[in-house]
């Protein structure tokens, strides 16, 4: 079997060099392509003489205080020009298909537990490529540093950020099996109080009953005992279970009245006046995931505020 003569491949010179030797012939300097490289202009002429070693012909006429290309020179400019450019697109598609889409979100314990993380299977069943990192926490995380797209946060009406979600009011919710037992407010001195531990600065330490007890006329209201929690989330998980009666924050827990594990008193809710904002950092108007995050928030909203 006759073999075919194959000529060898040339051998490429160094990426390092090319670089070098595009920056050089763009500039027509050595002293601007070191500065834009990072080295010293003896470094970039050293590569330069190396680089037309290999090749065999001049790249450049050394001129007085100038540079020019050869016509060698000018073919080669051309040549690594344009596959510098292609390995450079490549490089970034390549980056680009790589990385993983993902949204990043911080709110409250009880918005993510209650609200968001209900809903939360809707927005990931239309966008399944996306993962969604939800960082629920009281803790009020700056979106910048910690670099997250979006917060929702909880806050009084009158210093909300953002996108408006909604507003919150306030209702006493209790299990069904202590609801017949509670036919007028007064009724509550015989329960249990289910409470959330307010910040030092809130004063009150059943701040979050007082928007109720004001509007109701019952500021001075005395249940029988108390029962306090860290988190609002365990305070409401106490109430499912009977164990007392917990100011309801809706729309929060609308599910949880809908589905009757929790049953509303007294009639109408009163308003907290503090509502839930969308706030979105600069690195989210560049995440079309997180654009598309956003709408779906203010869609669902919109949906609760229908039914």
């Amino acid at each position: 079997m006759r073999r075919e003569n194959v000529k060898p491949a040339a051998e490429l010179p160094p990426l390092e060099l090319l670089r070098s030797f595009e920056a050089a012939a763009r500039t027509l300097s050595f002293t601007r392509a070191a500065t834009e490289l990072s080295l010293t202009q003896s470094a970039v002429s050293r590569q330069i003489q190396q680089l037309e070693a290999s090749i065999g012909v001049p790249l450049f006429e050394r001129r007085h205080r100038a540079l020019a290309l050869t016509e060698a020179g000018a073919v080669m400019q051309r040549a690594v020009t344009e596959s510098l450019e292609r390995l450079r697109d490549a490089t970034a598609r390549v980056r680009v298909a790589s990385t993983p889409r993902q949204v990043a979100i911080t709110t409250t314990p009880g918005f993510a537990s209650f609200w968001l993380i209900p809903r939360l299977a809707r927005f990931t069943a239309d966008h399944p490529l996306v993962d969604v990192r939800v960082s629920a926490t009281l803790e009020v995380q700056e979106l910048e540093r910690s670099r997250l797209d979006i917060a929702v946060r909880f806050v009084p009406i009158d210093r909300g950020i953002g996108t408006a979600l909604f507003e919150e009011s306030l209702v006493p919710l209790c299990a069904p099996q202590l609801a017949a037992a509670l036919r007028t407010p007064a009724d509550l001195a015989e329960q249990t109080l289910l409470t959330v531990d307010a910040p030092p600065q809130h004063g009150a330490p059943t701040a979050d009953w007082e928007p109720w007890l004001q509007v109701m006329g019952l500021s001075d209201l005395r249940m029988k005992n108390t029962m306090r929690f860290t988190l609002y989330t365990d305070a409401v998980a106490a109430a499912v279970a009977g164990q007392g009666v917990v100011i309801g924050r809706l729309p929060l827990l609308r599910e949880l009245l809908q589905t009757g594990r929790l049953v509303g008193l007294f009639g109408e809710g009163a308003s907290s006046r503090r509502g839930y904002f969308i706030e979105s950092s600069r690195r989210a108007a560049g995440n079309a995931d997180a654009q598309d995050f956003m709408r779906w928030l203010r869609a669902e909203a919109e949906a609760v505020e229908r039914t």
